[in-house]
């Protein structure tokens, strides 16, 4: 489905019972909401879940330019409020858990809980260079020359022998994001620098990594843990950094406990 909010065309789905508690789920920078296909139907049992692509991914529209967090968050604001979905259980992964900080920070009352899974609350200023060298790679070349080294980072070697065709398709979704969406994220994440704001959080908020995480690794989490009063860590076993693909079942089973405790 389409929704006209904060100047673009956003794509979204809907899943679960309506009128129960809303679970919105937010991506990865280069992926879409096909990535959250592993924990849909656990979640979809009790809750209502909201499966958006951001600004510059999937069927979302990808303006030129650069994007802020700002911008990426007023998105989601601007969605949630079309569709009268006042407070949330948000649930974001790498960029989604990014945009979920943006968001408890500054709209905090829309939140029931928040789920920040392998991501990071800080980029220090010599991890900009890396950012740099993905958009200049991108701007010159289309998003290929970062699809392999990509998904070395997003998975295990062990995970990316033994299952060719789930990689395969988040492969195919990385290739299909288009570069000016992929740039203008890009953009709004090399700046992120919330570190020391993470104890203004006031909400029961559940932090996941996976144990093999490089590119958003475990000492990110931790850093969060410490910061944020009300947060608890899981750490997942023989998973990259898309532990929700990964361990799946472990990850679905850490967050439906959480959700169903809340």
């Amino acid at each position: 489905m389409k929704f006209l909010g904060n100047g673009i065309s956003i794509e979204y789905e809907l899943f679960g019972p309506e009128g129960a508690p809303v679970v919105v789920l937010s991506h990865s920078l280069g992926s879409s909401s096909v990535m959250w296909a592993p924990q849909l139907p656990k979640l979809a049992e009790k809750y209502r879940v909201l499966c958006y692509d951001t600004r510059g991914h999937g069927g979302t529209a990808a303006p030129e330019g650069a994007y802020s967090l700002d911008q990426l968050g007023d998105d989601a604001l601007a969605l949630m409020d079309g569709l009268e979905m006042h407070q949330v259980h948000w649930v974001g992964l790498s960029m989604g858990g990014m945009i979920g900080q943006n968001l408890a920070l500054r709209q905090n009352g829309r939140f029931k809980s928040l789920s920040l899974c392998d991501t990071s609350s800080q980029i220090p200023a010599e991890g900009r260079a890396t950012w740099n060298e993905r958009i200049a790679a991108v701007t010159a070349g289309g998003m290929a020359p970062l699809a392999e080294p990509t998904m070395e980072r997003w998975f295990t070697a062990p995970y990316m022998a033994s299952k060719p065709s789930s990689v395969d398709a988040i492969r195919e979704q990385f290739l299909a994001t288009p570069p000016a969406g992929f740039i203008g994220c890009c953009h709004a994440l090399k700046v992120l620098d919330y570190l020391d704001q993470l104890d203004a959080i006031d909400l029961p908020t559940l932090i996941i990594v996976g144990a093999d995480d490089m590119g958003t690794p475990v000492s990110a989490s931790e850093a969060m843990r410490e910061r944020i009063p009300n947060s608890q860590l899981v750490v997942l076993d023989d998973a990259a950094h898309l532990s929700n693909i990964e361990q799946a079942e472990g990850f679905t089973n850490a967050l439906l406990g959480f959700l169903n405790a809340q």
